[in-house]
């Protein structure tokens, strides 16, 4: 049987809450009409950037059936099912496999910081013998995790387990995605984790990533995808073009702002506070009028500086290709432009002081 394709653009949707906190599941299934009728090629639910380490594992299965229910038949579903508990891992991604995701996505194990041998013997390993038949892709992402499963470790999955044929690579390094191709072979699918970091991987003839897991594409589905045909149908000028049109959106997936903080006895001091994703992508959504709501604590709001900063790369992407954000427009009920000049929308997105 042939290896499933992991190739074009999926995106890694936010999970929208209400005020309360609870899920919003009738703007989820509004986001994922709107990633259909922009010709995605996949959606992953409960990856981090669906806030998966604050979802209680209820929500998290409930949070899978929904998505697999609303995709049936109209795009491809990847499942986050990744812990850093082997035990719920292997519950979660039999779970997914049962209920008819047609892989599942497993982060390295945060904060337990396994070597690579346990993470490749002891997590991959142990779910793929737990759940036969099972299409498992790892996600590498050490500056989240702590840990990182080494080239060569993945490549003895991808040897001994015919589940295991791509890897959602958020390393920032281009090198060990070079070796990952010599070491994994020409069909081994390499996908981008990081949106700015997409149009090198799929250009690099040592790498040739075949798209991204993205995050941006849960306001720019169809531009990232046309992106990503593009590089597949070697039509690399409008590649370059997309990603050019598309690169301040790209830089918002993590935002820095140096913020004032005024200490005891009145002294100042600034600190640069870093809002980590899916802050910034959940600030952009909820500015633009699309269901995203709060992120649930420890994550919060940005500061002023770093909604302007969110606000101001949607700005520029609009004006540098505008067919980018309007889909948006039909899909919501918005007009774009509207919302980009209404102060009082973004003012409300930031906490009133540092």
């Amino acid at each position: 049987m042939a290896a499933f394709r992991f190739d074009g653009a999926w995106t890694a949707l936010v999970t929208p809450f209400k005020p309360d906190g609870s899920v919003d599941w009738d703007g989820f299934s509004r986001n994922i009409d709107f990633q259909v009728a922009s010709g995605i090629t996949g959606i992953l639910p409960v990856g981090t950037t669906g806030e998966s380490p604050t979802l209680t594992w209820e929500e998290h299965e409930a949070v899978i059936d929904r998505a697999i229910e609303a995709a049936r038949g109209r795009t491809r579903l990847l499942a986050g099912t990744g812990s850093n508990s082997t035990a719920e891992a292997i519950e979660g991604s039999r779970h997914a496999h049962r209920a008819g995701a047609d892989a599942v996505l497993l982060v390295d194990c945060y904060y337990n910081g396994p070597s690579s041998l346990e993470l490749r013997r002891e997590y991959y390993a142990a779910v793929l013998d737990a759940v036969p038949g099972v299409t498992l892709v790892p996600y590498v992402i050490p500056g989240r995790t702590g840990c990182e499963l080494s080239v060569e470790d993945l490549a003895i999955l991808a040897q001994n387990y015919g589940g295991v044929h791509a890897v959602k690579e958020a390393t920032g390094n281009l090198d060990r995605m070079r070796r990952t191709r010599e070491l994994c072979g020409k069909s081994f699918q390499i996908l981008s984790g990081d949106d700015d970091l997409t149009f090198k991987m799929m250009a690099d003839p040592a790498i040739q990533a075949s798209g991204v897991i993205s995050v941006v594409t849960n306001v720019a589905p169809a531009a990232v995808e046309r992106m990503t045909r593009a590089f597949l149908s070697d039509d690399l000028a409008e590649a370059r073009r997309l990603q050019e049109a598309l690169s301040p959106l790209f830089g918002i997936v993590t935002v820095k702002a140096a913020n004032a903080r005024t200490l005891p006895r009145g002294v100042s001091s600034t600190v640069t506070d870093k809002f980590r994703n899916p802050l910034g992508i959940k600030t952009l959504m909820n500015g633009l009028g699309m269901p995203a709501g709060p992120c649930r604590k420890p994550l919060g709001r940005m500061t002023a500086s770093g909604v302007r900063m969110v606000r101001d790369a949607a700005r520029e992407a609009h004006r540098r290709d505008p067919r980018i954000l309007q889909p948006i427009e039909d899909a919501f009920g918005v007009r774009i432009e509207d919302r980009l000049a209404d102060d009082r929308i973004w003012d409300a997105l930031s906490y009133v002081s540092a």
